[in-house]
């Protein structure tokens, strides 16, 4: 049964710094295969029941919130003292028409919304006034042992309180709860501060058991509802993550010929068709179409790769390639750079903030930044475009058809006509008309192109 949307609140716990990642990042904007952990678990709310969750932040986790403003709502814990005082920063954001709340943990990435429907199903079927998730984890140490007798849950051990039956439970708790809303609002003001003087969601069991209603329980897979407080756990969540998103892929058509050597975030789209050799890395927003054959060594981020490519042991940064592209191999394409259908860029060829027009040869040791290249042009080995005075980027055009000779140099700003030469070494520092051919150091108009064969094959 899909929960009622305007019935159920979700609180997610974000307030924490997460001192055993030793970062300054907060623990929870550290990246899960390309997105921070804490997305996953407003996905999985926001799938669940159909609305925005609220995220409790604190002074030392400002910046979630300006990560998240358009996926949550926000309420403010400051100072941040345990998890009891976090709902009851939250609660008075929480409609008042919801009829119960779940709270979560924000570092459980793997968590599924089928796992919170569970919850929330169990809690209402169970007349409960509060449900706790629990788990079999392989270590349950550090973790708080569930107490339960014939009559249900009884309590929430901590491992520091534990005797010596009690440590030998291996169900512990998970850390996601749901409670019925009136009953939480009503029984939140009774938590009393730990020795730390910190308030602890999990007392409100010992409150529930102590008035004689009743706490019910749902076991979740450890795998979802583990959280993630050191960098090796981040690892192994990154790894079980990147498998699902592995196989979706080629279960939707794409070919891996090695998938634990494919490093393909969750924002990445591929196509049918699309073929990935080992040692692949496809990052942030890259799509890549149809018939495309990414080769081993190739490295992507945020970028558009059309149809029927091949990348060949490349990094491409931010740009775009259109239909029939071959790059590399050892190619660069920098931020900004978009090349037309059906353009060749070799080995050792770097593109920068430019357009290379369609069918244009860019075949090896050659860079070509703030320029705008035309149609079936032909840059010879060696040629650079000489963009940067000390002060100012410049541009550089050059036409359809133009054929630049092995090692030009063009010193922008500078523009080569439409069919225009250059000879090999040429410097070129003032523009070449449509047509003519320019050589030397520097280089001089010396005639029509077709008149002299230029001194380089295309290759």
């Amino acid at each position: 049964m899909f929960p009622d949307p305007t019935s159920t609140a979700a609180i997610i716990l974000a307030a924490g710094l997460g001192t055993r990642m030793k970062s300054r990042v907060p623990k929870l904007l550290h990246p899960v295969c390309g997105r921070p952990m804490l997305g996953y678990v407003i996905d999985a709310a926001r799938q669940a029941l159909g609305t925005r969750p609220l995220v409790v932040y604190s002074p030392l986790t400002e910046k979630v919130r300006e990560v998240f403003a358009e996926e949550a709502d926000f309420a403010l814990q400051d100072p941040p003292q345990g998890t009891g005082d976090a709902v009851r920063a939250a609660l008075p954001a929480v409609d008042l028409t919801a009829r119960d709340v779940l709270v979560l943990n924000g570092d459980i990435p793997l968590l599924t919304a089928t796992s919170l429907t569970t919850l929330v199903e169990t809690h209402a079927s169970s007349g409960a006034v509060m449900t706790i998730s629990t788990m079999r984890p392989a270590d349950p140490s550090r973790y708080g042992r569930v107490v339960r007798d014939a009559a249900g849950v009884r309590g929430i051990v901590e491992e520091s309180d534990a005797l010596g039956h009690e440590l030998a439970i291996g169900e512990v708790n998970a850390g996601l709860y749901a409670f019925q809303a009136g009953w939480l609002r009503d029984r939140i003001g009774d938590l009393r501060p730990s020795a730390s003087g910190e308030l602890y969601i999990t007392d409100l069991v010992a409150l529930a058991v102590a008035e004689g209603r009743a706490v019910a329980a749902v076991e979740l897979p450890a795998a979802e509802v583990e959280g993630l407080d050191h960098r090796v756990k981040l690892a192994w969540a990154e790894t079980q993550l990147r498998q699902g998103i592995n196989r979706r892929l080629m279960l939707g058509g794409v070919s891996m010929q090695d998938p634990a050597t494919a490093y393909i975030d969750a924002t990445v789209t591929l196509a049918e068709d699309v073929t990935l050799e080992p040692d692949v890395i496809l990052r942030g927003a890259t799509s890549v179409g149809r018939g495309t054959l990414i080769r081993s060594g190739s490295q992507v981020f945020d970028s558009a790769i059309g149809e029927d490519c091949v990348i060949w042991a490349s990094v491409l940064e931010s740009c775009e390639v259109e239909d029939q592209v071959q790059v590399g191999p050892f190619a660069h394409l920098r931020p900004g750079s978009s090349i037309g259908r059906g353009a060749k860029l070799g080995n050792y060829a770097e593109v920068k903030n430019s357009r290379v027009g369609p069918g244009t040869q860019q075949h090896h040791f050659s860079y070509l930044g703030d320029a705008t290249v035309g149609e079936r042009v032909n840059i010879g080995a060696g040629t650079i475009t000489a963009n940067y005075d000390g002060k100012t980027k410049h541009r550089t055009v050059i036409g359809d058809g133009a054929f630049i000779g092995s090692d030009t140099m063009l010193v922008a700003p500078v523009e080569i006509g439409a069919g225009a030469a250059t000879g090999a070494g040429s410097v070129v520092t003032r523009n070449v008309p449509a047509g003519k051919v320019a050589v030397g150091v520097p280089a001089r108009i010396r005639e029509r192109r077709g008149q002299q064969t230029p001194d380089e094959d295309p290759a």
